[in-house]
């Protein structure tokens, strides 16, 4: 397979442990390898990807400028090494452990709406404004 930089990442950017995740890679990446997309922002629209907001939730979606997608665990792997940081990742590329992780991904998929409780980094910016994402149950 042919993979083009720059590579963009569809994250959820309610998502506690996904924003956490994005500080961190954002820190590490430039636009020329890494453009990440918050599917949970305003003025997002998934109608020219052919998705839907769903579908992306599902689990993590990253096309490369070739038009090439990746999801789930390629996604995370391909993005870390997007931004110089694939050594933290590297298991996720080891063949005999692949079924196993795959297991372990789809589990942190179902389970992940349900970790809205945790806290965001970004705290109360999050919940100043009136078009708050967060969570009022």
């Amino acid at each position: 397979m042919f993979y083009k930089w720059p590579l963009t990442l569809y994250y959820d950017g309610a998502c506690p442990l996904c924003a956490r995740e994005i500080a961190f890679l954002r820190k590490r990446s430039t636009e020329a390898r890494l453009c990440l997309v918050d599917i949970r922002s305003p003025d997002f629209d998934p109608t020219p990807l052919g998705l839907t907001v769903a579908q992306l939730t599902s689990c993590l979606h990253a096309r490369f400028a070739s038009g090439q997608w990746v999801t789930g665990l390629d996604a995370t792997l391909w993005a870390w090494r997007a931004a110089n940081a694939a050594v933290w990742v590297a298991p996720l590329a080891w063949r005999p452990l692949r079924p196993l992780l795959e297991v372990c991904y789809r589990l942190f998929c179902r389970l992940r709406p349900s970790l809205h409780w945790l806290p965001h980094p970004d705290g109360a910016s999050r919940c100043s404004s009136g078009a708050s994402k967060c969570d009022t149950r």
